[in-house]
């Protein structure tokens, strides 16, 4: 699990081994969700009302950064650190 980006206490990590749809994980507190880059939805989980609109404002910001880094995990490469939502 790799770090992306961290912001207002919400960790976003992308996995190695992940399946598709293209995704990451946003965790904050003790909940985490698994947020779909195109679209941006989220597929699995929860989190509080305001962190997730905090997550989906944020990924529609780097959606393309995103997505880059999604074929980095699946072509070997390191992730870039995406900036945080401020």
């Amino acid at each position: 699990m790799l770090e992306v980006s961290r912001f207002f206490g919400i960790v976003i990590r992308m996995y190695f081994d992940e399946h598709s749809p293209p995704h990451f994980h946003a965790i904050y507190g003790g909940n985490e969700a698994q947020v779909g880059i195109d679209p941006i939805i989220v597929l699995e989980g929860q989190l509080p009302r305001r962190a997730i609109s905090m997550v989906i404002e944020w990924a529609a910001l780097h959606q393309r950064e995103l997505m880059n880094n999604w074929e980095r995990l699946r072509n070997d490469q390191p992730i870039l650190k995406i900036e945080p939502l401020e």
